[in-house]
Order: structure tokens, then C-alpha cells, then sequence
């Protein structure tokens, strides 16, 4: 929401706050102490009825209930709930100047106070603004060095296209020969294994027979002798 557009909401809120409070002090029949005065309130409508309380200041806000046939005194009622009748003489439909002046003065107070915020906000605008302003700057300046680069880059060579496919062609054949080494390694693995198996194997058929032939020929060697004495 912008500046002009908050006066003119906070206006017609005091406005219609005005009109309101204005109708109800009319359906009420509102009245006020007059400036400058301390009024005794009576029991009766005349100065003979004893004094029920002895100075309403002005100012003093009452509601009026009814007035005498001649209108010389009015039946009021104050905001604490005292009643009594009291000269119509002192009582008006105005807000004593008094009560205009400190109204007006408290609105004053937030009429400034309103200012300073609504200043506050503005100036808080002001600096974000600045701010998208700085940045925006900061990358018209980056773009351009971009758009720069790319022209020049295009620039360099016309063979650009073909780079790029030479490229692509050299990396594909080079992961083509490394799976292929890959590959001869685990082949070369494997064969390794099995050589290790097999030797293993040979190894254990050559302790084996050794161990026949340890076991056997000494019983086949006193067998032959007997038969060649005997012969």
C-alpha cells in the first residue's frame, strides 16, 4: 500500500469514527458542563431541593433525561450513575473548548507519530529499493560480460560443431578402451586364480605320491629279498 493511499484510509476511518460518535451523542441527547464552571446538582428541579453533589466541573459528560416544564432545569445523569437536576443554563451540546483542544491535541500526537512510522516505512522502501536497483546493476553488468564471452567464443574458431564431435567421438573410444582393459583384467585375474589353483593341485598330488612311496616301497624292498634268498 502506498503513502497516499494510507492518509487517505486513516482519514476516512477518523471520519467515520466522527460520524459515529456524533450519533450517538444526538440519539442520547448528550450535554456538557459548560467551560469554566462547577455546577451543584440538586435532588429537584429548583434551588430549594438539597444539594446531592456540591460542583460538576466542566467538561463533565452527562446524558440529559428529561427537563422541567418551564426548561430552567434539566434531570441528568453522570457517567459514575449520579443524578440530579441541575439549571439548563449550564449545559451545551457542544464539547467545551477545553476537551476540543486536548482532542485535538492527542490527535495531533497521533497524527505525528503516524507520520513517523508512515516515514519509517518509506525510508525502509527507499533502501529496498536502492538495493534491487544495486543488484539489478550488478547483473546488467554480468550479463553483458556473459553476451561478451559468448561472441567471442563464437568468434574463435567456425570448427566449433566439429570440436565438439571430435571431442565426444575421443571420450566414447576412450571408455570403450577402458572397458576393455577392464575386462583383460578380470580376465588376467582369473586366469591368475586358476594358475594358483592348479599349482596348488600339483603340489598336493606331488606330497601325495611322495608319501606312497614312502609308505609302500619300504614294504615291497624286504618281500624281494626274502624271494631272491629263497631263490
Amino acid at each position: 500500500m502506498s503513502l497516499s493511499q494510507k492518509e487517505t484510509t486513516l482519514r476516512a476511518v477518523v471520519t467515520l469514527l466522527a460520524i459515529l460518535l456524533a450519533g450517538a451523542a444526538h440519539a442520547q441527547d448528550v450535554r456538557y458542563i459548560s467551560d469554566k464552571q462547577y455546577v451543584p446538582l440538586r435532588s429537584g428541579a429548583g434551588s430549594d431541593y438539597r444539594i446531592v453533589h456540591r460542583g460538576i466541573p466542566s467538561g463533565t459528560r452527562l446524558t440529559v433525561s428529561r427537563t422541567s416544564e418551564d426548561g430552567v432545569w434539566s434531570e441528568i445523569t453522570t457517567a459514575r450513575g449520579t443524578s440530579g437536576w441541575l439549571r439548563s443554563q449550564y449545559l451545551m451540546e457542544e464539547t467545551p473548548a477545553a476537551l476540543q483542544v486536548a482532542e485535538a491535541q492527542r490527535r495531533a500526537r497521533q497524527a505525528v507519530e503516524k507520520s513517523a512510522a508512515l516515514q519509517a516505512e518509506l525510508d525502509a522502501l527507499r533502501a529496498q529499493r536502492g538495493d534491487l536497483e544495486t543488484q539489478l546493476s550488478g547483473s546488467n553488468s554480468e550479463l553483458d560480460s556473459v553476451s561478451q564471452e559468448l561472441s567471442q567464443l563464437k568468434q574463435i574458431s567456425g570448427k566449433a560443431v566439429q570440436l565438439d564431435a571430435d571431442n565426444r567421438r575421443l571420450v566414447e573410444e576412450t571408455e570403450n578402451l577402458r572397458s576393455e582393459v577392464e575386462t583383460l583384467e578380470a580376465e588376467n585375474q582369473r586366469l591368475t586364480d586358476k594358475l594358483r589353483s592348479e599349482d596348488f593341485i600339483n603340489g598336493a598330488l606331488a606330497v601325495l605320491l611322495g608319501v606312497v612311496i614312502t609308505l609302500v616301497v619300504p614294504r615291497l624292498w624286504p618281500k624281494r629279498r626274502r624271494n631272491s634268498s629263497w631263490a
